[in-house]
């Protein structure tokens, strides 16, 4: 690059400027920035040496643009300090224009503080003034004010003669001349009229005792409950005007539902003694509609429509009963009748066409906005009262039934009957009248104490049938100590006592109920019933057991004369179970048959009898064979409809003893097995040892058999039998040496 390309690129410097260097930093990192833009253009542009030749062309142009820019600078500077010059020449002006204010305002304030000073002087004249145009006014209305202490006497006669509308006028003409001096004296209340606030205190205090009393005054003096609503309307419109602001209408309906209230329910309200709650509601039953009926017909004429006279008679009566209501549950708890009655009043009366629920009330009513009388609390709480108080009392009523049914247990007599020879007792139908009563008055109120009682019942009687087990038990105890005289009788009694709860039981369904909520209350009925069965069959079994004690025997063989008695004994024993409602009577026969056949069995299997030879297992098989027939006809004699027990078994039993091939004792005792399953090595060992002609062989053959015989079939399931019936212990002579004893 040659010198005159650097001369070109070297920064100009300002005309006037002392030295080279800038005056700001911004000035010189502009001038930094300039040189490298020009050393980059150069750069670019001197990049070859032909390119040289062109400088001259260059130089000329960058002088030309150079002398463009300092002359539009010039042009740019020239205009700033034209407008500067002229800015400096317009606040020159300003600050003459102020300080000429300035000496106007100083000499405005000296003139101001002279008329001061003379308006000072003038002040005692104001005051005469002010003076002279009070006594001018007090002058004019001399006359007028010195009859107001007359004025007021006679106001207050007025209202002490409850003549409203005339004392209401004279109120308002001494209150107008009150307002006429108020204003010229300045607001200097004379004298004169201190008693007026306390005339027109006393004219509302007359117009809201007139409005207390507007049931009684709409029916003896309807003229002056008009007049007193007609001043608290007028004076309330006066007040709507911007005047005195004294709201008589607000005071007014006020004291109506303050007199509603005082009537019916004072405050502090008296309530009803324990006991005396359904006569307090039944006379408000009365009153209420009476006092709505007297309000449409002859409150609400004396009103102005927009007082709504009978929707605030309904809703004033509604919240002051409903204040009472929840002042009475506040206090002690309520009796199972006063919160039933308070129940059934509330949810059903109150509300319905006898009162609040009255179409004839017409709709001014307005019955749907009131709140429940009772809320859902107070709901729960009386109905959790009220069924805790009900469960005492079943409680205390089932004990009663159950204390005299037990007492009957120990009497020398027999249980009574009823026309058709059934052992009969009362304590079925009260037990079930208890419970059945309490539920049906329940769907009176409300389906949740319905539910309640309904479990209740159920739980009391459940309670009731677990106390009538117990003393089934103590009687049974008395029984063995000698102190029951006709214990049988009475257990076939208590039979048909379970027996009629259990077929009137539907009773206690409330209606669309499925029956298994039933099912607990059946069950118990069952297990009480089992007991009685059980307890009955213990008596039987404890007489028949000195007679079985000689079967098996050689007289048994001989002779059936043992049987026999044990056919009378038993036929004694179950004489009086046609006493018994069927079919409650098959089971006790059925089960007395079970019973006599498991002792006989339990004499079987005891050892005290071995046949000496095929002679005595004939007259044994022979025996059975009777027995079977013989207690058949006793028990189908006695009335049971089909025996299940007597002759099937012993009938097998005889077929085991009347096989003369022991070889065939495996297939017999398979077949036995197959009726019986329940029959045991022991029980056919027992059998075995009855026969007297069993090798070791053949014992274990049978034995065997009976284990690898195949399984009983379904149908020929029965109830346990042979379990039931104890075999004695083996001893080791009968014991084989590779099996089991036997």
């Amino acid at each position: 690059m040659d010198s005159a390309a650097k001369d070109r690129i070297q920064p100009t410097l300002l005309p006037g400027s002392s030295c080279p260097g800038p005056e700001w930093p911004e000035q010189e990192r502009a001038e930094q920035l300039a040189r490298g833009a020009a050393l980059k253009w150069a750069s670019g542009i001197f990049y070859r040496p032909e390119q040289l030749a062109r400088l001259g062309q260059y130089r000329s142009h960058e002088v030309q643009r150079t002398r463009f820019l300092e002359a539009r600078i010039k042009s740019v500077v020239q205009s700033y300090l034209e407008g500067v010059q002229t800015g400096v020449w317009q606040l020159a002006r300003a600050l003459e224009a102020v300080q000429g204010t300035r000496e106007a305002l100083s000499q405005a304030h000296h003139l101001l503080q002279g008329l001061s000073q003379t308006s000072q002087t003038l002040a005692p004249l104001r005051e005469r003034v002010v003076q002279h145009k009070q006594l001018q006014v007090l002058t004019q209305l001399l006359p007028r004010l010195q009859a107001v202490p007359a004025a007021m006497a006679h106001t207050q006669t007025l209202i002490d003669a409850q003549r409203f509308l005339e004392a209401y006028v004279s109120l308002r003409e001494l209150e107008q001349l009150q307002e006429e001096t108020w204003a010229p004296l300045g607001g200097l209340e004379l004298p004169i009229f201190q008693g007026l606030g306390l005339l027109a205190e006393a004219l509302g205090r007359a117009v809201e005792a007139a409005a207390g009393a507007a049931g009684r005054l709409a029916r003896e003096d309807p003229a002056l409950l008009v007049a007193a609503v007609r001043v608290a309307e007028v004076e309330t419109e006066r007040t709507i005007l911007g005047q005195a602001p004294r709201d008589w209408r607000q005071r007014c309906l006020r004291a109506l539902q303050e007199g509603l209230e005082r009537i019916h329910f004072s405050s502090p309200p008296v309530l009803p003694e324990p006991g005396a709650l359904a006569g307090w509601l039944e006379a408000l039953q009365v009153a209420l509609p009476a006092e709505l009926a007297t309000a449409e017909a002859l409150v609400a004429p004396c009103c102005p429509p927009h007082y709504n006279v009978v929707q605030l008679w309904a809703h004033t009566l509604h919240s002051g009963l409903r204040r009472s209501v929840q002042q009475l549950l506040s206090g002690p708890e309520l009796g199972a009748a006063d919160a039933f009655a308070l129940l059934h009043w509330a949810l059903h009366v109150y509300m319905g066409k006898e009162m609040m629920g009255n179409l004839e009330l017409g709709p001014e009513a307005d019955v749907s906005q009131l709140a429940p009388l009772l809320t859902p609390e107070n709901i729960e709480q009386l109905e959790a009262a009220f069924v805790a108080q009900v469960q005492v009392s079943v409680a205390q009523w089932l004990q009663k039934a159950l204390d005299g049914e037990v007492a009957e247990w120990s009497k020398e007599q027999e249980p009574n009957t009823d026309p058709s020879g059934f052992y009969h007792s009362p304590m079925p139908a009260i037990v079930l009248q208890i419970l059945a009563e309490n539920i049906q008055v329940t769907s009176l109120i409300s389906d949740s104490l319905h539910r309640r009682v309904h479990d209740m019942a159920l739980s009391e009687l459940a309670a009731f049938l677990r106390s009538f087990s117990d003393a089934l038990i103590r009687f049974s105890r008395d029984h063995l100590r000698g102190e029951a005289p006709h214990y049988v009788p009475y257990l076939l009694a208590a039979f048909n006592h379970q027996s009629a709860l259990s077929s009137s039981l539907s009773v206690l369904l409330p209606d669309g109920e499925a029956s298994g909520v039933l099912a607990p209350i059946e069950s118990a009925l069952d297990d009480v019933q089992r007991r009685i069965c059980r307890l009955v069959l213990e008596a039987l079994q404890v007489e028949l057991q000195p007679l079985f004690a000689s079967l098996p025997s050689r007289q048994w063989l001989l002779s059936s004369e043992l049987l026999d008695g044990v056919c009378e004994q038993t036929s004694h024993f179950c004489q009086d179970f046609w006493r018994v409602r069927k079919p409650a009577v098959q089971l006790l026969l059925a089960e007395a048959e079970r019973t006599v056949v498991l002792q006989y069995l339990r004499a079987l299997m005891q050892g005290r009898l071995v046949c000496r030879g095929a002679d005595e297992r004939t007259q044994a098989a022979e025996r059975l064979r009777h027995d079977a027939a013989q207690l058949k006809e006793l028990f189908l004699g006695l009335g049971l409809e089909e025996s299940a027990h007597c002759a099937p078994v012993l009938l097998a039993l005889r077929e085991l003893l009347n096989l003369h091939d022991p070889t065939l004792l495996g297939l017999e005792v398979a077949g036995l097995r197959q009726k019986f399953p329940d029959v045991s090595e022991d029980h056919v060992s027992a059998l075995l040892d009855l026969r007297g002609d069993v090798s070791r062989e053949h014992r274990q053959a049978a034995l065997s058999s009976l284990q690898a015989g195949p399984p009983p079939s379904p149908s020929a399931g029965r109830r346990a039998l042979f379990s039931l019936v104890p075999t004695p212990t083996p001893s080791l002579s009968s014991c084989l040496p590779s099996g089991p004893c036997s």
